[in-house]
C-alpha cells in the first residue's frame, strides 16, 4: 500500500496551500481528505469547486443529501459516508433520511426514493439512462436541470471516493462518530 501524505499548509505544493485555507475557512479544519487530495492542486482545486457547485444547485439538503449519500454508499466510501452524515447533520437533514441512507433502506418519501433511484442508475449505467428512466426522475417532481445537476454531484463524488479508496484517508475525529461500513 502506498501511504499518501496527509498535507498541512507547510508540506502542501504552493498551489495548494491557498486551497487549504479554503478548507479551514469552510471547515474550520483540513478535512484529512482536502490534506490528501493538496499532493495534486488541480484534484483539490477541481473537488472544491465541484463541491461548491453542488452547494449552489437547486436541490435542497435533503436532496442534497441523498446525491451525495447514495453514491458514497455505493461506491462503499468510508470516509465520505460518516463525513456526509455530519455534514448532513450541520444541515439539518433528518437522522431518518441518513440512516435510510446509510443502511440502504426506503426513504420516507416517494420523490427522494426517485432521487435515490435515479442517482443509482446514473452511477451504475455511466450516465447511459434510458428517455423512460429520465422521463420517470421528471414524472416524481424534478426537472431537466435536476437530471444534470445529478451528473455534478456524481463528478465530484467520483473525485472524492476515488482518492478515498487509492489514499484509505483516515476518517477525520469529528466524523468518526459516524463511523460506517457497508453492509453488502
Amino acid at each position: 500500500m502506498t501511504d499518501f501524505t496527509l498535507h498541512d499548509k507547510k508540506s502542501a505544493p504552493e498551489k495548494s496551500a491557498e486551497l487549504l485555507e479554503n478548507s479551514i475557512q469552510a471547515f474550520g479544519m483540513i478535512p484529512n481528505l482536502h490534506a490528501v487530495m493538496a499532493e495534486a492542486p488541480g484534484l483539490l482545486e477541481g473537488y472544491q469547486r465541484l463541491h461548491q457547485l453542488f452547494l449552489d444547485s437547486s436541490f435542497d439538503a435533503d436532496e442534497k443529501t441523498v446525491v451525495w449519500q447514495a453514491i458514497n454508499v455505493e461506491h462503499g466510501c468510508h470516509y465520505c459516508v460518516p463525513a456526509h452524515t455530519a455534514i448532513a447533520k450541520q444541515m439539518e437533514v433528518s437522522d431518518e433520511i441518513s440512516e435510510a441512507l446509510r443502511n440502504e433502506t426506503p426513504l420516507p418519501s416517494e420523490k427522494l426514493e426517485a432521487l435515490r433511484d435515479f442517482t443509482l442508475k446514473v452511477v451504475r449505467s455511466r450516465g447511459d439512462i434510458s428517455d423512460a428512466d429520465v422521463q420517470k426522475f421528471i414524472d416524481a417532481g424534478y426537472t431537466q436541470r435536476n437530471v444534470l445537476e445529478v451528473v455534478l454531484g456524481v463528478a465530484q463524488k467520483v473525485m472524492s471516493n476515488y482518492t478515498n479508496h487509492l489514499a484509505e484517508t483516515p476518517v477525520d475525529k469529528p466524523f468518526q462518530a459516524f463511523d460506517w461500513k457497508k453492509s453488502k
